[in-house]
């Protein structure tokens, strides 16, 4: 198989403190790919540690693999991936993987969802298939998660067990076809919204279980508005989704 370039976005606000551990781990399981740290100008410095420590790795690896995207101020989950999809597509990355900087997302699953690229345009790093694994997740949450996928299933048809899931790979062709500049959700709905368009598109979803492991430093950034803002969406984009099959439906009986 040729070698394929791998970018890593990794969005950020506040996680000072776990963004070291993160990009050490990615460096040591992933050596190859490269990394964009999408920062929202984070009131605790991250932005600007982010780049002593692409400086200091460029040194000392002979090329500059982590690259710091600093955007104005927090604009939501959604929109920093989307700067990070159009930066991999404009420079000619095979593969793009979204994971976060908090700890959550080990690096030493990547591989596996990597490995699976060339079966499916999403790979998704789940939790709720077999083999999947939650670790120090308070029950509140597990909950939250479990219900949050089960109701996009029931309002969508959504075939997937973590469609929340924010440790996914796409293959590069794969958002090159959707229409980007339509994605409107911010918070965690995004990743329900991109599953859902790679679908729609006719691509693959394929889910890798991963453990999944509660953030030891900083605070979650799930809150009531985001949670508001996926209820919403998800009951719109279901009522579209049935609204559409009933027409067409409609239109199979009519040519009988």
């Amino acid at each position: 198989m040729t070698a394929r370039r791998v970018l890593v976005v990794v969005p950020t606000y506040d996680e000072r403190d776990s963004l070291p551990r993160a990009l050490a781990a990615l460096r040591l399981h992933v050596p190859d790919a490269d990394v964009l740290v999408v920062d929202d100008a984070s009131p605790d410095g991250t932005g600007e540690l982010a780049e002593r420590i692409a400086a200091e790795d460029a040194a000392s690896r002979g090329r500059q693999s982590i690259r710091v995207l600093h955007r104005t101020g927090k604009q939501g989950l959604g929109t920093a991936y989307v700067a990070g999809f159009r930066r991999a597509l404009d420079e000619g990355y095979d593969v793009v993987v979204e994971m976060d900087a908090d700890g959550s997302h080990r690096a030493e699953d990547l591989p596996r969802l990597l490995s699976r690229v060339p079966d499916a345009e999403l790979v998704i790093g789940s939790r709720w298939v077999r083999g999947g694994r939650v670790v120090n997740w308070p029950l509140h949450r597990q909950l939250l998660s479990r219900s949050a996928n089960v109701y996009a299933w029931l309002a969508m048809g959504l075939p997937v067990r973590d469609a929340t899931a924010g440790f996914r790979a796409y293959r590069a062709s794969a958002l090159a076809g959707l229409a980007l500049d339509e994605v409107a959700s911010h918070g965690y709905c995004f990743q329900i919204d991109m599953a859902w368009r790679v679908l729609g598109a006719g691509g693959r979803v394929v889910e890798v279980p991963i453990t999944f492991v509660e953030r030891a430093e900083g605070r979650s950034k799930m809150s009531r508005s985001i949670v508001v803002e996926a209820l919403v969406r998800v009951t719109v984009w279901g009522a579209q989704h049935r609204v559409a099959q009933v027409r067409s439906l409609a239109r199979r009986l009519a040519r009988r």
